[in-house]
């Protein structure tokens, strides 16, 4: 029996592969993309290193959604807001991916450019070197954390007779449709403000 023209396994096909995966289950394993791709478990570990290298694979899949020329934008704080919204629809397309990149160092060279410019980017707008990692990495929690509210039931409180809350009801009636994106642009502007606020001090 001749090769198909097509070859069963590479690296983009076990990528797509493990990410629907999570899409549909929260998670992937190797035995898994190995039986949806029609091939052996052993054959899958011939194009990847492992569990590890898969999850590497997905970061970069899904960091490649992030717009790079966001962190071209001037001024400064153009850009962060900006490479802040772009990062967050990335990862808000795949939001059950998050869990299992935020358990594992990050590798991926082009994952790292990214922040080799973002920490630039600061830099360059004259941030304390101390103090930029604490600042992306803030960045990172609120941006992360929305992507996995827009992923949440639009009504995550669920009212009962037997424990009365007149005020959360009034609250939530009152907040309507969006409640993750109004919540995003609370936390973005409360972020930026603060970034802004650091940057000011460190200047004078």
């Amino acid at each position: 029996m001749g090769r198909p023209r097509t070859p069963l396994l590479d690296r983009e096909r076990i990528t797509t592969t493990a990410l629907r995966l999570i899409d549909e289950t929260g998670d992937f394993s190797v035995p898994r993309i190995a039986r949806r791709l029609g091939a052996q478990t052993g054959s899958v570990y011939h194009h990847v290193d492992g569990r590890d290298g898969i999850v590497e694979l997905l970061r970069e899949r899904v960091c490649a959604a992030i717009d790079p020329a966001t962190l071209d934008l001037t001024p400064w704080d153009t850009a962060m807001e900006a490479w802040a919204r772009s990062y967050r629809a990335a990862f808000a397309a795949h939001p059950r991916v998050i869990p299992l990149l935020m358990t594992s160092p990050v590798r991926a060279p082009s994952v790292l450019e990214q922040y080799e410019r973002a920490v630039g980017l600061l830099l360059a707008a004259g941030f304390d070197r101390a103090g930029i990692m604490p600042l992306i990495i803030a960045l990172e929690n609120l941006v992360l954390g929305s992507a996995l509210d827009l992923a949440a039931p639009e009504a995550m409180w669920e009212l009962t007779d037997s424990a009365p809350t007149p005020l959360l009801a009034e609250a939530l009636a009152a907040v309507g449709d969006g409640r993750a994106d109004r919540a995003f642009e609370v936390g973005l502007t409360a972020f930026m403000n603060h970034a802004r606020a650091l940057r000011a001090d460190g200047a004078r």
